[in-house]
């Protein structure tokens, strides 16, 4: 029984190391890749800074804010949803925070009698969804880990036909924001309508106007730019999410691999118990074995007759009873 309990641990020993190999590798693919993807967020800023000083630039140089993105819409009958998620699970707790920040976000827009509008990057959102029977209106995989401008244009362009037709009302952004390598944030923003507050201000500030001459007019530029101001935001909302995503990953497969470690501890030390209780009942069986095998002798030695028979006693001597005659 204790030989075979020690085959099962060496195999389950066996098994948590090939896991820790995977885990360990993962991880440091993982903490590779945190460094590439802090780096193209950092590279992105200031294009989404700059865009968004031009349109600044625009508005205080005469541009009116009336382009479609900027519409306030009178009454919201449809809120649409754009959900950032991983493709690939083994990251934590990264997709479930995101998806359940979203959830909540699509039923407080329910419970104010509004319908929904899911877009969805990333495979573990829309299989959560789809799963639980919602509506999915559009879906995009294949880019949570390394996404590109055109990635984020192609989604970009999904939200803004509904918005600027007229179907949705309303566009939120959910997405995990990339603060350090030890830190993300589940974000749930307005995504649409733009933020026509702060273009109002840039626009009737008392300060010093734009020295700047448009060509075309300020409104053809304006109505230009605000596309590529909302394809910028969003294709920062996916680096910070892919940021985020290795970030959670290295930390889920440390975690792994340290958990492997110590369960290969304990397996070992319960493998060492067991060797030590098979040793020590051998040698009990063996003492044993050696101390019957003792005891048997002396029994045979004391049972041995005391007169013993020789074969040259005279026939007389011979009790009649035994004698045997002859066959002739």
């Amino acid at each position: 029984m204790a030989g075979g309990t020690e085959r099962v641990l060496r195999r389950r020993i066996k098994s948590v190391q090939s896991t820790k190999k995977i885990t360990k590798a993962m991880e440091l693919i993982a903490a590779s890749r945190i460094v590439k993807a802090q780096q193209r967020v950092a590279a992105a800023r200031p294009y989404s800074e700059q865009i968004t000083e031009v349109i600044r630039s625009l508005a205080a140089g005469g541009a009116e804010l009336t382009h479609p993105l900027l519409r306030q819409p009178q009454e919201v009958g449809k809120v649409a949803i754009v959900l950032i998620t991983a493709d690939r699970g083994l990251a934590g707790a990264y997709n479930s925070n995101v998806i359940r920040a979203a959830e909540r976000a699509l039923k407080a827009e329910q419970d104010k009698g509004r319908d929904y509008s899911l877009v969805i990057a990333g495979k573990k959102g829309e299989g959560y969804f789809r799963f639980r029977g919602y509506r999915i209106d559009a879906t995009f995989s294949g880019m949570s880990e390394q996404p590109t401008y055109e990635d984020a244009r192609a989604v970009a362009a999904e939200v803004t036909k509904a918005f600027e037709e007229g179907d949705v009302g309303l566009v939120h952004l959910v997405y995990t924001q990339f603060l350090s390598a030890g830190t993300q944030r589940v974000q749930v923003r307005q995504f649409m309508p733009l933020d026509q507050a702060a273009l109002e201000d840039a626009a009737g500030g008392d300060g010093p106007q734009a020295a700047y001459e448009f060509e075309p007019g300020p409104g053809e530029i304006l109505a230009r730019l605000l596309p590529r101001y909302v394809e910028a935001r969003l294709f920062a909302a996916m680096l910070d999410a892919a940021a985020s995503e290795h970030a959670a990953r290295q930390r889920a497969m440390k975690s792994a691999t340290d958990n492997a470690e110590e369960l290969i501890i304990k397996l070992s030390r319960v493998m060492n118990r067991a060797r030590q209780e098979t040793i020590t009942t051998e040698i009990m069986e063996i003492a044993g074995g050696a101390e019957a095998l003792r005891q048997g002798q002396s029994a045979e030695v004391d049972y041995l007759p005391d007169t013993v028979v020789h074969r040259d006693v005279l026939p007389d001597e011979i009790d009649p009873s035994l004698r045997v005659r002859s066959a002739r």
